[in-house]
């Protein structure tokens, strides 16, 4: 079956919300949005993250930001790309507090450990899912592969992601990709809540 990759329209909302939810929490038992929304109830998490996903503040969970990738009419894959000197840390606060989250503090705390002080003038990628079943058949290089045409038609000649130390799998996926590994951030917080040692930040050049 042929991919199909699209930009995500809010009649996605669910499906991005999914598959939000699947990449914070990455095979841990809670993620950030579990944190945030304080409650590990998956269904009440999404319908939260579907708000969130349609929120005035155009953070980087905003549907704009997304492309979905389809296989025989079936969304199957998602990818963020978002530009950091808009969607900055600040406006994901505003969205958050849009959804009735108002409890930040620890959230804020690991942002500052785990700070990498991103170039504004890159693009960043986030929440680069595919559903179960649809591992090794394309979905996931079919959706960089149309997100970096779509940031060099922008102008940007740099691309940059974060993910977990320990994510060995995803860092593999990225190297095969031709990203490399530019900076890590221990952060003991973040340990201490989510049981892996701190982020990675992963670029390229195109």
């Amino acid at each position: 079956m042929a991919i199909t990759i699209r930009q995500a329209t809010v009649e996605d909302a669910p499906f991005l919300a999914r598959m939000i939810l699947q990449s914070s929490r990455a095979g841990k038992k809670e993620g950030i949005f579990d944190l945030l929304f304080a409650t590990n109830n998956t269904d009440a998490i999404i319908e939260s993250l579907i708000k969130l996903t349609q929120t005035e503040a155009k953070s980087h969970c905003h549907y704009k930001n997304f492309l979905i990738a389809s296989m025989d009419g079936k969304s199957v894959g998602t990818l963020c790309s978002y530009e950091p000197r808009i969607a900055t840390n600040e406006t994901f606060i505003e969205a958050l507090s849009e959804v009735g989250c108002t409890e930040f503090d620890e959230l804020l705390t690991i942002l500052e450990e785990c700070d990498f002080k991103l170039n504004k003038r890159t693009l960043m990628f986030d929440f680069m899912e595919e559903l179960e079943g649809f591992i090794d058949v394309g979905v996931l290089k079919a959706l960089m592969q149309k997100s970096l045409l779509t940031a060099r038609l922008k102008g940007y000649t740099i691309a940059q992601t974060i993910i977990e130390i320990g994510s060995l799998e995803n860092q593999l996926f990225y190297k095969k990709l031709g990203f490399k590994v530019v900076a890590q951030k221990e952060c003991e917080l973040y340990k201490e809540k989510f049981g892996r040692n701190g982020l990675m930040l992963l670029s390229t050049e195109f």
